[in-house]
């Protein structure tokens, strides 16, 4: 078995075990013990959530004391404490839906988006980097001055403007391959921190 292979099963047993509806758990756990971005008490928006991996996680960090909105635009069972959505990221009311649903605007968004892959690398990547840029256009309505944010993104040819636009909307960004990835995949994560809010700012 190849050591991809053996770290990919290793993470769907965990999650198996240890109650986590999927292995994509342990990328946000990951990230979040490097960078700290989920703490007691924060209010945090979940883009992607299906099938509830993130969710789980986010509710367990935040506790009792926060509050966990997740949309997709599958149906997610219920998760303990969390709001969960179906709803289209595109939809132009689903900004005031999830800050109704918080009752104010959030500490943190998460995105987890991802096209369904067609087997197209340029397709696929022009995809994705487009629903992250969705996800940006939400943060601009939900996300408070001062938050931070996650990201996932497909390397290529347009991921370099992405992290342009990234940075002047946000006071410093990390980028991310936590160990549950699959290293020779081309996922990884923008890690960002202190939103700048206001109009959207585009690179110079």
């Amino acid at each position: 078995m190849r050591l991809a292979d053996a770290r990919k099963d290793r993470y769907r047993r965990l999650a198996k075990d240890q109650g986590y509806r999927s292995r994509s758990a342990y990328k946000l756990l990951q990230i979040n013990k490097s960078y700290k971005i989920l703490k007691k008490g924060l209010s945090v928006v979940d883009l992607g959530s299906a099938p509830g991996g993130w969710v789980q996680v986010t509710q367990r960090e935040v506790g009792s004391s926060g509050k966990v909105v997740g949309i997709d635009l599958k149906e997610i069972e219920p998760i303990n404490g969390a709001v969960l959505l179906q709803g289209d990221i595109q939809d132009p009311a689903i900004a005031a839906i999830v800050i109704d649903k918080l009752d104010s605007k959030a500490d943190v968004l998460l995105s987890d988006l991802a096209p369904n892959v067609s087997g197209v690398w340029d397709i696929d990547h022009a995809r994705q980097i487009s629903l992250t840029k969705t996800g940006l256009m939400i943060a601009h309505r939900v996300l408070r001055k001062g938050g931070n944010a996650v990201f996932k993104v497909f390397e290529g040819s347009m991921l370099e403007e992405l992290k342009s636009e990234m940075r002047h909307n946000f006071e410093r960004i990390q980028v991310s391959k936590p160990e549950a990835s699959r290293q020779e995949s081309s996922e990884m994560y923008l890690v960002c921190f202190n939103f700048r809010a206001g109009d959207t700012l585009q690179p110079k």
